[in-house]
């Protein structure tokens, strides 16, 4: 079930990115867009945490921000592999993996329920009797 929603969000992403980006296009084509969200599901999964690793110094020195970068590098991957998408030249490469991050943060709830839980975890401070 989260694979599915995660190939949704990501054609939803790419769905804006295409409204938002004017570089980016992926012809109008249903076909594409399924497949593009699809890539890049298998992308981030496959390549992300090797390209991650491969990074960590300038991601550590940059606070996060260049895994920015490394989204931009899957979706750059994304549009070598789906022959209809086209993300035009770095920046709108970078825009794009912006807006996809954006829409995945907003779509995918779960991830921030995760998050917000491991939060409260971290903070929860056992009582006099051990509980």
């Amino acid at each position: 079930m989260r694979l599915i929603a995660v190939w949704l969000c990501n054609c939803v992403g790419l769905l804006a990115a295409a409204a938002v980006v004017p570089a980016i296009d992926y012809s109008n084509d249903l076909g594409t867009l399924l497949l593009a969200g699809a890539i890049l599901g298998l992308a981030s999964f496959a390549l992300r945490p090797l390209v991650i690793l491969l990074t960590l110094p300038a991601i550590i020195l940059s606070l996060g921000i260049a895994l920015l970068f490394v989204n931009a590098l899957m979706l750059w991957v994304t549009s070598v592999v789906v022959p209809d998408l086209h993300v035009g030249g770095f920046w709108s490469t970078f825009a794009g993996a912006v807006v996809i991050w954006l829409v995945n943060r907003i779509l995918r709830p779960e991830d921030r329920a995760r998050y917000r839980d491991d939060r409260t975890a971290s903070r929860a401070r056992p009582t006099l009797d051990g509980r």
